[in-house]
């Protein structure tokens, strides 16, 4: 029998096995002697050992030359780690920190056999990042010691570390393993036994999303990773991060998370498993969305879906006049934007007083780009000098380019595109800023659907570099190959997308920020929680929530009702939560209090 927890003192984890050396494995194990602990690595595979102790050199040799340690240090460090390919070599261990394959039979032989070896006080952590821990406890005779330690890879790096606890784990060992992460450098996030937990359970449906729009062939790869690192600040677009993580794991994650959860957005793509049984793993196989300079190499290497340098793009269209039609920030941001490059613009609004209250704001931003040295003031001056601002859209009658950044709500789109088509030249084309709603459904307002197509800029527009260029079944090639051009001019990165609710960045955005309210409305974790987890392990600029009181709970329940009703997965259906909060008047920072509450100005 286990010695009762409460009968003996926890151990201060002076020397920690880690089982299993593979990438993760061998991090965490330099994550540890650098932080002065004796560190037991095992593995069944004595080249896996070797390898490690290879890694933990090559990692303190650069160290030196960085002068992050001196060579005393190096040596202490390197001495500190000494490898096994016994389980029983963790038998003096005060921690164990289990990093085996994603199996439940792999995972739960290991649990058992260190049953056996280690002394009752030890505490036993799995590093799995999918799999059930209660389960895993459930095998153990000391299940009140079993929780999991779910680090990010690199380990070395990311800060983020999930402690995982199952209904059988006690407080102590969940306060002695927080304790040591927090002694590691690291951030500690509690959370409890879920499918993923936080930060996997929210990136890996992103991730398989993605993979499934790209299979479905709505989108370029190219251009599903450029529009998500543009358009939401991501470090690495989600099939290039799916080629990292590799493909075959990926898929073994979202199995096992489909087996808890039974949600359809967890299920694994088809294309996960069809690349994983070809050995198209990723960068470790040298190819798997992309194609890699050789096995290992993060270079990508062009290959027969690389598209070539300048498409195949019918003739454009001469656009030199551009008209904004809208009075609000997107507006504003845009006209700025195409008065930057060069273009002729005329801002037109509802009303004269409001159209020149756009041009002030734009006044005003430029001479903040000169303030911070951006631009000068005479560049500032000719820059504003190309906006004309009108009360009428009468004012769009020679325009080549018209552009509505109106209300998003379609009756109004509707008819301000059928206004359009009466005022704007033959020839002219005419452009939607819409997030969410139908292209096509804006060009069957008008006479001349071949000449309508979307422009999705993002907010700010003079800062955001991705446009979404939205072709209906309806838009003509030279329309879209003059907007392809406009958007090069207006040094904006164009990505390709067919019409259907979300785009890109929105159908993939959004299920993810609905997911974290779930985890929430739940009480699964916490706002700070969830914002920490995927900002530190996900490398998000902002968390969910932060992100979603920024944009308007409002704007976000409107995205996601739109991306249900046209899916029509249950997944999708906004969070109950998100619609409470929207009906109480509580939608972000607008009003002062959305998720979180903000000081009035």
């Amino acid at each position: 029998m286990a010695t009762p927890l409460s009968d003996t003192p926890l151990s201060p984890f002076k020397t920690i096995a880690v089982v299993g050396l593979g990438t993760m494995g061998t991090g965490i194990a330099e994550v540890l002697t650098r932080a002065g602990r004796e560190v037991i690595g095992i593995d069944v595979d004595e080249a896996q050992t070797a390898r490690c102790v290879a890694a933990l050199d090559a990692a303190t040799a650069r160290a030196v030359e960085r002068e992050r340690l001196t060579e005393q240090e190096r040596a202490d460090v390197v001495a500190r780690l000494r490898t096994s390919t016994d389980l029983g070599a963790a038998a003096e261990a005060d921690l164990v920190i289990e990093v085996a394959p994603e199996s439940y039979e792999i995972k739960q032989e290991i649990f058992r056999e260190l049953d056996r070896i280690v002394r009752p006080e030890t505490i036993l952590a799995t590093g799995t990042n999918a799999l059930s821990v209660t389960r895993l406890a459930a095998e153990s005779q000391r299940p009140e010691r079993v929780l999991g330690v779910h680090f990010f890879n690199p380990a070395q790096q990311m800060r983020l570390v999930e402690i995982v606890s199952s209904v059988l784990t006690s407080p102590n060992a969940v306060a002695a393993v927080t304790d040591l992460a927090i002694e590691l450098g690291k951030e500690p996030v509690s959370v409890g036994d879920r499918p993923g937990f936080v930060a996997d359970g929210l990136l890996f449906g992103y991730l398989n999303q993605a993979a499934a729009m790209y299979e479905a062939k709505y989108a370029s790869r190219e251009d599903i990773d450029a529009a998500m690192r543009l358009g939401c600040g991501l470090p690495m677009g989600p099939l290039a991060l799916l080629d990292l993580i590799g493909i075959d794991c990926a898929s073994r994650v979202l199995e096992a998370m489909y087996a808890e959860s039974h949600d359809r957005l967890h299920a694994p793509a088809p294309i996960l498993k069809q690349l994983s049984e070809a050995g198209l793993t990723g960068r470790k196989a040298g190819r798997g969305f992309y194609t890699y300079e050789a096995p290992g190499s993060a270079t990508v290497v062009r290959d027969a879906l690389t598209p070539r340098e300048g498409g195949e793009l019918a003739e454009g269209r001469t656009v030199s006049s551009v008209g904004v039609a809208g009075s609000g920030t997107m507006a504003s941001g845009i006209a700025e934007v195409f008065a930057k490059a060069g273009f002729d613009v005329v801002l037109a609004a509802r009303s004269e007083a409001k159209a020149e209250a756009a041009k002030a704001f734009i006044g005003k931003s430029l001479s903040r780009s000169v303030a911070k040295g951006r631009m000068t003031a005479e560049a500032a001056e000719e820059t504003l000098g190309r906006i004309t601002p009108a009360g009428s859209y009468d004012a769009f009658a020679e325009v080549d380019l018209a552009v509505e950044a109106v209300a998003e709500d379609l009756e109004i789109k509707q008819q301000l595109f059928a206004a359009l088509d009466k005022v704007c030249k033959p020839g002219a084309i005419l452009a939607t800023t819409t997030s969410s709603l139908p292209v096509v459904a804006c060009a069957r307002a008008t006479t001349r659907p071949q000449d309508v197509i979307g422009m999705h800029f993002f907010n700010p527009a003079p800062a955001m570099k991705l446009v979404e260029v939205v072709r209906t079944v309806l838009t003509g090639d030279d329309v879209h190959a003059t907007v392809r051009e406009v958007c090069a001019r207006i040094r904006k990165h164009a990505v390709d997308c067919g019409d259907r609710a979300g785009f890109i960045v929105n159908a993939l955005l959004f299920p993810y920020l609905n997911n974290a309210i779930k985890m929430v409305q739940d009480h699964y974790a916490t706002l700070d929680d969830i914002d920490a987890a995927m900002k530190l392990g996900g490398g998000y600029p902002m968390g969910p929530f932060e992100l979603l009181d920024v944009v308007g709970l409002d704007v976000s329940l409107a995205i996601e009702q739109v991306l249900h009703r046209e899916f029509r997965d249950p997944g999708l259906a906004p969070a109950p939560l998100l619609e409470h909060l929207v009906a109480a008047g509580c939608l972000g920072r607008k009003t002062g209090r959305g998720f979180r509450e903000y000081a009035r100005r």
